[in-house]
């Protein structure tokens, strides 16, 4: 490192938020165990947050530059730096006031390269925060999800319906086995241990619950349920009541792809009017997991 990097006074990024909560329900969704660490990378478009375990399961949470109410992008590249994300969460929620929509600045680097947050919409206080950053470690396995033949194998289910499912099919180190198959249209979870559970959705059955369905051949996988329980065990309640779905897409090999949108609500004091007088929408954080299968899976399935 540099000391003129060091020294500038022109930081990789500055920028402010005005839904922390937002912020803090979106990260919290790949929070699955206490202490865990995160990658995090800058760009002009925003910022990405990796989460990892074992090689096995990866979560991405996408901050898109417009969630934003300003983003100033100075660096050159894709900065990356590693950080605690059970801190990094815990310091967002000192920022968050229940009933109110907290405004923040986020800044990186620091004269130390640190992370530096400081609340803003305050005249008569300021909390200033500091999150000690280190070298980033190497992403294991950062790929390609590629599509498993033509027709996408993909389903949408109200999260709160999955998350139930996932939950009622706990078996002490278990797996489970997921079967999509075109006749009937259907999604089948499956969990054996001491005995056998199965969750069917039938998509012309319950079309509130199973929201959407694509699928031509049928397909068979088994996940460890640990990992599979991660992809929505920390989904917040504020984003189980949203009737939004999550949606689950099937890649070559079996590679298991879980997308949440959780929404990031503007405060009407910032809120934004663009040159038609149109007031801005809700903007979106993204969140995807990604769960290898195990090994062994169904004769089935084509390759």
């Amino acid at each position: 490192m540099s000391s003129s990097a060091v020294e500038t006074d022109t930081p990789d990024l500055v920028c402010q938020l005005d839904n922390v909560q937002g912020m803090v329900d979106a990260l919290s969704c790949v929070r699955w165990k206490r202490q865990q660490d995160a990658v995090v990378e800058l760009s002009e478009h925003g910022v990405v947050l990796i989460v990892e375990e074992t090689g096995c399961l990866q979560a991405k949470v996408y901050l898109k530059r417009e969630l934003f109410l300003s983003y100033e992008y100075s660096a050159e590249g894709r900065p990356r730096f590693g950080v605690s994300l059970s801190l990094f969460v815990d310091c967002l929620n000192t920022f968050s006031v229940p009933g109110h929509l907290s405004t923040i600045e986020i800044r990186y680097p620091g004269p130390d390269m640190q992370l530096l947050l400081k609340s803003i919409d305050s005249p008569d206080a300021c909390i200033y925060a500091e999150i000690r950053t280190r070298i980033p470690d190497t992403i294991s396995w950062d790929y390609n999800f590629e599509p498993a033949g033509r027709t996408p194998l993909s389903f949408t289910v109200k999260s709160a319906a999955l998350k139930e499912a996932i939950d009622d099919l706990e078996w002490p180190g278990s797996s489970i086995q997921i079967v999509v198959q075109p006749d009937p249209p259907s999604v089948t979870f499956k969990g054996e241990g001491h005995g056998d559970l199965q969750i069917d959705f039938m998509y012309y059955a319950n079309t509130d619950l199973l929201i959407a369905f694509h699928c031509d051949r049928r397909v068979c996988y088994r996940y460890k349920y640990k990992f599979l329980r991660a992809t929505t065990s920390n989904i917040p309640s504020s984003v189980i009541k949203d009737s939004r779905g999550s949606k689950l897409t099937i890649g070559r090999g079996g590679m298991l792809k879980v997308q949440h949108l959780v929404s990031v609500v503007r405060s009407t004091q910032h809120s934004h009017n663009d040159s038609a007088g149109y007031q801005q929408p809700s903007r979106i954080a993204y969140i995807e997991f990604y769960v290898k299968p195990e090994e062994t899976e169904d004769p089935v399935n084509d390759s």
